[in-house]
């Protein structure tokens, strides 16, 4: 109950942040089972709500621990069913990473036919194009599957137009889903993650050549 509210209200604030925000490949999305969602991440907390907002699946996130330091957050977090997860990025020092318990509790979603949302690129950025994938997306899906869970991975591309600006324009796309196996490379299977996402979004050098790519994606696919 708690989180159909909060992704009510979350919908509603999306609609007023952004002017547009077209949806492509919902056909993609099944409608029960276990889920990987993986996306891109250009925008921080945005990137999670436009997924949860759009995809018509509950979805558990893998939130960075530290933002559930802020007491608001942490509320919003809890009540949307995230998994805090430690990254080396927030530690100095060289301080060990353990991950134990998230990878547990997001396995047991997925053992339950749930659905878990992750962006392998790691970090938010606001560059123009894709970074390198980190493994954690492939090693869960296939840890997944070695218990006995038949994990689906759907790619989610987010494009932003203005990533800045308010009333702008975002582009939500989903792709094939991708069945994974507990036999499965997990270098060969980011690397499909990596390819599919490549070719959910618009990768360009700048964010000008990105507007510029859209106007011609509007010509051929007007909303």
């Amino acid at each position: 109950m708690l989180y159909r509210l909060l992704r009510w209200l979350l919908r509603n604030a999306m609609r007023v942040f952004f002017k547009q925000i077209e949806v492509v490949g919902l056909e993609h999305v099944p409608t029960d089972g276990p889920v990987l969602f993986a996306g891109n991440h250009p925008i921080a907390l945005i990137d999670p709500i436009l997924i949860i907002t759009t995809c018509g699946r509950l979805v558990h996130f893998a939130a960075k621990d530290t933002l559930f330091k802020s007491r608001a957050l942490r509320v919003l977090l809890r009540g949307l069913g995230a998994v805090p997860l430690a990254r080396r990025e927030d530690r100095g020092g060289g301080q060990p990473i353990d991950n134990d318990a998230a990878f547990t509790a997001m396995f047991d979603v997925l053992g339950a036919g749930g659905t878990i949302g992750i962006f392998p690129e790691g970090l938010s950025h606001d560059e123009s194009q894709l970074a390198r994938l980190k493994t954690g997306a492939a090693r869960l899906a296939i840890g997944a599957a070695a218990r006995g869970t038949p994990v689906k991975i759907v790619p989610c591309g987010l494009t932003f137009i203005h990533p800045k600006r308010f009333r702008s324009r975002v582009l939500v796309q989903y792709g094939e889903p991708i069945e994974v196996s507990a036999t499965a490379d997990v270098k060969q299977l980011t690397a499909e993650i990596e390819r599919d996402l490549r070719a959910l979004t618009i990768n360009a050098t700048d964010w000008e050549t990105v507007r510029e790519l859209d106007a011609v994606r509007r010509l051929y696919h007007p909303i």
